[in-house]
């Protein structure tokens, strides 16, 4: 081996040749050329020069005094590095908004507008009826755009679209093209799809995945792997929730797509609201959103101690409406933001420092979607200590665990949610040991609320765990299946794959809900076993590597893998009968 070595050395310096070239090899203009004019300062002198790669020549003086970034900045850094990208048939399209809800960078957006918007549009633009009794047909009008400057060429989309032509199997309601041919007009399609007005999301049905296509992602164009499983379920969270969350993020894959330099792909509306992000270190995440919720409920006393004292001068009708007004579900968080807007109208016409602090901290009247955010490696290992903590006080906080079953940023380690059989980094001949029950564990305190979900498999139940979760008023937990590269595949079958993980019933959907009564608290939402375990492992890697290394270790390892998913599967059905 040493001597293989040796030569492959020895061969590369033999193989060494002169390349000539003329000119330079580099743009000789400035990225801030390509940057446009309504794009904000900070992006047009600062995160432009980085993106060139002349950041170190920035004054420290450049960058903001407090260490915050501006967000919303991913989409003016064009990438182009898709080969081939999605291209809409509006023939077959049903308009089920899967694709827009799949798409892991937000490259693919769906709107209903009005039909007289359409006498401006390039005559490239693509549009259809609207399908649905909730619009108008002779009114209103539908368009699936893609952004394919910032589409990653992953075709998740064209394998999780449930639709294909009778005559040809192979052709869908989204299908892969060149991107160098469509590039230009659909650069104009894109700029034109995004000057049409958003949908009006207390309009949208936020409770079916065909009306949650209509909602602005607050997180796009992120820097994650090309077909990654965990940013849609970001994304989601901030289609549902992002005018009002607050995000605690743990080091890992999501921390560094997330808050990478030199942009963000956290953004915001229209309004200028979005979700306000924080990373914190791998060890303590879950501390440090329980910090951020404290520090809320801090600000929201001190809102409404300030209120009762300006209740001679605002009215007792508005305070008390304020005061007693519930947050719990869509309909009532709607009235809190009514009531704010309408407090802080009034404010604006009072010229007191009372009045100044006020407006100050009327925002924090409105309850806010907390989520304590990261992978397995954080939840089930280094940070399963505050997790923990966490899940024992009843806080008002939503924790979402991006369970890729490894440590994926940091090369591919095993953690306690490795399962039997697979093969990573620590654990390369095989992980002899099942993975830690995270689930039952949170669910034994009695008064969180647990989901286990896969998106890929069931987007419905994901979206409904998700809402649930949101409008519970304690701690929630949802741990949520992952595909990655770790895994070992082309990731544009990671749908197919968790659709496999939960009919194999090695990765069980359920929902536990302790607001329901006794004997409805657990419910399962996917059934037993439907095809054997090997079905859904051998098309990874991770297991395949092992088979191939020593066969007969591997058939143990997966017996004790089926003797497993036996188990958990008999402890849910226990569950669900008490």
């Amino acid at each position: 081996m040493v001597n293989r070595n040796l030569r492959a050395v020895n061969q590369a310096l033999v193989d060494l040749h002169e390349v000539k070239y003329h000119g330079s090899v580099f743009s000789s203009g400035s990225h801030n050329e390509a940057i446009p004019d309504e794009a904000p300062e900070m992006m047009k002198k600062v995160l432009a020069k980085i993106i060139e790669g002349k950041g170190n020549n920035l004054p420290v003086s450049a960058f903001p005094a407090d260490g915050t970034f501006i967000s919303a900045t991913a989409q003016w850094e064009k990438r182009n590095i898709a080969l081939h990208v999605p291209e809409w048939d509006t023939d077959l399209c049903t308009q089920c908004g899967k694709c827009v809800l799949i798409c892991p960078h937000a490259a693919i957006r769906s709107k209903v507008y009005d039909n007289a918007l359409l006498d401006s549009a390039p005559l490239s633009f693509r549009h259809a009826l609207p399908v649905g009794k909730d619009f108008d047909r002779g009114k209103e009008t539908y368009t699936l755009q893609v952004a394919v400057e910032d589409c990653t060429g992953c075709h998740l989309c064209v394998e999780y679209c449930p639709v294909a032509d009778k005559k040809d199997l192979s052709h869908k309601a989204i299908n892969m093209v060149p991107q160098a041919p469509v590039k230009e007009k659909e650069k104009k399609n894109w700029e034109y799809f995004l000057g049409i007005p958003e949908s009006d999301s207390r309009g949208v049905n936020k409770t079916s995945i065909k009306g949650v296509q209509f909602l602005r992602p607050l997180f796009e164009f992120s820097g994650a792997c090309a077909g990654c499983g965990e940013t849609p379920y970001l994304k989601l969270l901030t289609q549902l929730f992002g005018d009002e969350m607050i995000v605690a993020n743990a080091t890992g894959c999501s921390s560094i797509y997330g808050g990478n330099l030199p942009t963000t792909p956290w953004a915001k509306n229209k309004q200028g609201r979005g979700p306000a992000w924080a990373n914190s270190l791998f060890e303590d995440n879950a501390e440090f959103g329980l910090g951020m919720r404290l520090s809320v409920n801090n600000k929201r006393e001190q809102a409404i101690e300030c209120l009762k004292k300006m209740e001679g001068i605002l009215g007792s009708v508005l305070v008390n409406a304020v005061i007693s007004q519930g947050q719990q579900d869509e309909e009532g968080r709607k009235k809190m933001r009514t009531l704010i807007h309408e407090l802080v109208k009034i404010l604006h016409g009072i010229d007191t420092a009372e009045a100044r602090q006020m407006e100050f901290l009327a925002d924090y009247l409105a309850r806010k979607s907390m989520w304590i955010v990261g992978g397995d490696g954080w939840a089930y290992d280094i940070g399963f200590g505050g997790l923990d903590h966490i899940l024992s006080l009843g806080e008002d906080l939503n924790i979402l665990v991006m369970d890729t079953e490894v440590y994926s940023n940091t090369g591919g380690q095993t953690s306690k949610s490795t399962p039997i059989g697979a093969s990573a980094k620590f654990s390369i001949s095989g992980k002899r040991k099942p993975k830690k029950r995270l689930a039952m564990q949170a669910i034994s305190y009695g008064n969180v609320y647990v989901a286990q979900v896969a998106m890929g498999a069931s987007d419905v139940q994901t979206l409904r765990a998700i809402n649930e979760a949101n409008d519970y008023p304690g701690t929630s937990l949802v741990i949520a299946y992952t595909h990655c590269i770790e895994h070992g595949y082309d990731m544009r079958f990671g749908a197919r794959q968790q659709d496999k993980a939960v009919k194999s019933a090695y990765w069980p959907l359920f929902r536990y809900n302790p607001l329901k009564p006794q004997g409805q608290r657990f419910t399962p939402d996917s059934k037993e076993a439907g095809i054997p375990l090997k079905d859904y492992i051998y098309n990874e890697s991770r297991y395949t590597r092992l088979l191939k290394q020593d066969e007969k270790f591997a058939k143990e390892l997966l017996h004790l893998a089926e003797e497993e998913v036996s188990t958990r599967w008999n402890q849910l059905q226990s569950l669900a009968g008490l």
